[in-house]
């Protein structure tokens, strides 16, 4: 920094030229003047992120659906960002939230490269291990974007699915949350709120809690409650972290004497599953409404996605196989971000980008930064649409294991290399995703050099990134 630069102006280049939270390590929140430039002049914004679970790519009308009416989401997306190759960080829930809150690869927090099972059980050998130490979920310490927003003075609460440890020094409260309605695990029959076992799940901050209510209706109206309770002078962040379209298959008119037996869990018709998408539209446009109510709309961070793609029910058209596969059915699932005046209206951006880069991308907006020694994998995507500059090139990775299971993969450039084994055996395929985003041909026989490099580079990530708790 130069004798004439001020200290925002020297944190302004800085971020823009490098488009990365990750380039301020160290920082401290920025004073009010500096959030209103880095937020386009408008102060900090208030941020609304709201998760679907296991919704596939064409499950909406904006993104190809043809069954399933999504007017609220469909206009979402007119009134701001669609983005065509989002990626989530995993292909199941426990994975993608870590990354959200971490704003890093998974793997970094050791333990979480599965969904957590029900009860809190571990399902592959680390996992199992910190399950059998009451260690496993996400460490408090780990979590960027919450200790990150509540350092810059955001008010937080997250309502709906947590799914990142049943233990309770990992529960919302202890990562900042103000308060919390919701489940610990990650399904619940939608009006008993039991899992596959019986065992009932739904919480209020540290206790639980018996509420006669659908699980979609429920969550909208711990959030629209949240919401009207808000002043523009305080900026908030609203986690609503939706339990729909995961099994069980249950629209509001389905309530039953009892939960849903274990073997008609993950069973039903698609015209269900198009049902409970709709009705999450719907929840979706009582949230916007109250930003309209309290004149809250013009400065709130909307973002809508999914944590990983859809199971055989659902749709991941156009895309090659389902959730838990690394295939872009597993993986590539809609993401779409609003905020009027700073963002562009009715955008398609059609670069790569990861869960991780919202994560960056909600700190910057912010005016805020990352924990020291905790360095950001992900990029601030909308800072760097908001000036109008390219999003960078750089490769993408993921990994995903159960049981014997592990899937990794890597995304460089338009190429993908993929790999499976499963106890001894072994499965690898290369793509080229600009000829071939449906996955159909293999061209590992035809270009071994790309694989090869491709492969070598999975390899040091894996080794740089995994880390043993």
């Amino acid at each position: 920094m130069t004798a004439k630069q001020t200290r925002r102006q020297f944190l302004l280049k800085t971020a823009g030229a490098a488009g990365m939270v990750g380039a301020l390590p160290g920082c401290a929140p920025q004073a009010d003047e500096e959030h209103q430039e880095l937020a386009g002049g408008r102060g900090r914004p208030n941020i609304l992120f709201v998760l679907a679970d296991d919704m596939g790519y064409g499950d909406l009308a904006c993104y190809g659906g043809t069954d399933i009416r999504s007017p609220v989401i469909d206009r979402l997306a007119g009134e701001g960002v669609r983005f065509t190759q989002h990626y989530s960080a995993g292909a199941e829930c426990t994975p993608t939230r870590t990354a959200l809150l971490t704003g890093r690869y998974l793997q970094r927090a050791g333990g979480m490269e599965c969904a957590i099972g029900t009860t809190n059980v571990g399902r592959y050998d680390e996992a199992i291990a910190l399950a059998d130490k009451h260690d496993l979920g996400l460490p408090v310490e780990q979590a960027a974007l919450t200790r990150g927003l509540k350092a810059a003075g955001y008010r937080m609460a997250v309502y709906g699915k947590w799914h990142l440890g049943y233990e309770r020094k990992f529960l919302p409260l202890r990562h900042g949350f103000e308060h919390f309605v919701g489940i610990l695990g990650g399904h619940c029959d939608y009006f008993h709120h039991t899992e596959i076992t019986g065992t009932h799940t739904l919480w209020e901050n540290d206790e639980e809690t018996h509420r006669d209510e659908y699980m979609t209706d429920l969550i909208t109206k711990e959030c629209v409650g949240y919401l009207r309770k808000q002043v523009p002078s305080k900026p908030f962040f609203l986690y609503a972290s939706y339990t729909a379209p995961h099994s069980p298959y249950q629209g509001r008119g389905d309530r039953a004497p009892k939960p849903v037996a274990k073997e008609q869990w993950n069973k039903g018709p698609r015209s269900k599953y198009v049902e409970m998408v709709e009705d999450l539209d719907e929840a979706v446009g009582k949230l916007l409404a109250v930003l309209d109510e309290k004149h809250l709309a013009d400065n709130t961070l909307v973002i809508f996605a999914s944590d990983n793609g859809a199971n055989r029910v659902g749709s991941n058209a156009p895309f090659r196989g389902h959730k838990s596969s690394l295939f872009e059915g597993g993986i590539r699932v809609p993401c779409i971000a609003r905020w009027p005046g700073v963002l562009p209206a009715g955008k398609t951006v059609d670069d790569p980008i990861i869960t991780m880069d919202l994560t960056a991308s909600m700190i910057a907006a912010a005016g805020a930064a990352p924990p020291a020694g905790l360095p950001l994998d992900g990029v601030d995507v909308l800072g760097l649409i908001r000036r109008g500059r390219p999003i960078p090139k750089r490769p993408l990775y993921w990994t995903a294991r159960r049981g014997e299971r592990t899937w990794q993969a890597v995304r460089d450039g338009s190429l993908k290399y993929v790999t499976c084994r499963d106890g001894e055996a072994v499965e690898e395929y290369l793509f080229d995703l600009a000829a071939d985003p449906a996955e159909q041909t293999d061209l590992l026989a035809r270009r071994p050099a790309d694989a090869a490099r491709l492969r070598t580079m999975l390899t040091t990530w894996r080794r740089e990134t995994r880390v043993a708790r």
